[in-house]
């Protein structure tokens, strides 16, 4: 059981000041004892080469596969098991302002150390990188993964900045329709890939229609395959409703994931445009 007094715990026979940190730097010790609440980040501390590090991850961090398979699950992003989480001890929970649930994030921070990211754009993608090569004394690999990745985004954006921008409606929900708004990741990555997003003047996750998307003068819609699983019937669906709209499925988390996966998101970008382009 936890013993604590005054903001310090008891935790075998190291004391940790609890609190959300506010700057990767604040963090005085390299942590042995990770706890990760984010897919994307579970896979980034598996490139930082934290295998021994990480003791805990969500049931929905399925990269890598062998982490997914073998290390300790604390339930959902959104549903933490809040008992496992404390009786597992961290010295780091690592978790985001969107995918977690802010009630759970604070009762965290009121026994360990947390590390909360807020990634909207690509650019903020790359200071989380920095940041938690920071946190976890991982700087070097974390410099070289960020170069890596900003490289490979420069040469897809020089090869294909005199491309036509299509208009586009990105959709990740059904029943009702959802798609994304202006300040979210998936939007900013929309841009980078050079589609125009027809729901741009919208925040965060509107709920929308088919009405609007016809009204948009949309020519082009993307299915992801996260959160909700569109497949190949929803195309057939939307296709009666939509005639003239190309509708294709897409890779959710080459959109949306904004850890190591952006290393792959460049490559996926010039076969999806390739694809588009024939057909418009």
């Amino acid at each position: 059981m936890t013993n604590y007094c005054g903001g310090f715990f008891l935790l075998g026979i190291s004391y940790f000041y609890a609190m959300i940190l506010a700057n990767p730097k604040d963090l005085a010790y390299s942590p042995k004892r990770i706890i990760s609440l984010v897919p994307s980040q579970t896979e980034l501390l598996f490139s930082l080469g934290l295998e021994a590090e990480t003791i805990a991850i969500t049931k929905f961090c399925i990269h890598p596969k062998t982490w997914f398979q073998n290390k300790t699950r604390i339930g959902g992003t959104k549903t933490i098991d809040i008992d496992k989480v404390i009786s597992l001890r961290p010295d780091l929970i690592i978790a985001n302002k969107e995918e977690n649930v802010k009630e759970q994030v604070e009762i965290f921070a009121g026994h360990f150390p947390v590390w909360v990211s807020d990634v909207n754009t690509l650019a903020e993608a790359y200071k989380m990188i920095t940041d938690i090569g920071i946190l976890t004394r991982t700087e070097i690999i974390a410099s070289e993964l960020v170069s890596s990745i900003k490289n490979k985004f420069d040469i897809f954006i020089q090869n294909s900045n005199t491309k036509k921008r299509i208009s586009t409606t990105y959709l990740i929900w059904k029943d009702p329709y959802m798609t994304v708004g202006r300040d979210s990741f998936i939007s900013d990555l929309m841009g980078v890939a050079g589609l125009e997003n027809v729901f741009h003047d919208q925040v965060r996750y509107p709920e929308i229609t088919i009405s609007q998307i016809k009204q948009l003068n949309c020519k082009l819609v993307l299915l992801s395959s996260e959160p909700y699983p569109f497949k190949q019937k929803h195309i057939e669906e939307l296709q009666r409703e939509l005639p003239g709209v190309k509708i294709i499925l897409v890779d959710g988390e080459l959109f949306s994931w904004y850890g190591s996966r952006l290393l792959h998101t460049p490559a996926y970008f010039e076969k999806l445009r390739s694809e588009i382009e024939n057909d418009l």
